[in-house]
């Protein structure tokens, strides 16, 4: 089982930017792939960018040219940095892992998840 532990996150204006982390243990680079999910109170589970274990991304069309996955390999350390954030964004960011080659955006097909950490953007 892939653990992961995030970090990061916070209040922010509206055209501001956070970065988050999430250090992943239990699994070395390129035996894992990787996403980003969100979820706002009473809304679904929101799939934000994947990675397959070859670093490829997926991005969903709301956070494309905004948001950017990475992976610091020596670190064992996935990142999510957000630039021009908008209210819109305001939700818990989760990042997910899968000890497959390609990954998604579903969240069911992911059995391992960070603890989640809030991000607020004000207008």
């Amino acid at each position: 089982q892939v653990q992961l532990v995030e970090s990061g996150g916070g209040s922010v204006q509206a055209g501001g930017s956070l970065r988050l982390s999430c250090r992943v243990s239990g699994a070395t680079y390129g035996q894992y792939c990787t996403a980003w999910f969100r979820q706002a109170p009473g809304k679904e589970r929101e799939g934000v960018v994947s990675a397959d274990s070859d670093g490829t991304p997926t991005y969903a069309a709301s956070v494309k040219g905004r948001f950017t996955i990475s992976q610091d390999n020596a670190e064992n350390t996935l990142y999510l940095q957000m630039d021009r954030l908008k209210p819109e964004d305001s939700a818990i960011y989760y990042c997910a892992a899968r000890r497959v080659r390609l990954c998604f955006l579903a969240a069911y097909e992911y059995n391992s998840w960070g603890q989640g950490t809030q991000v607020t953007v004000s207008s």
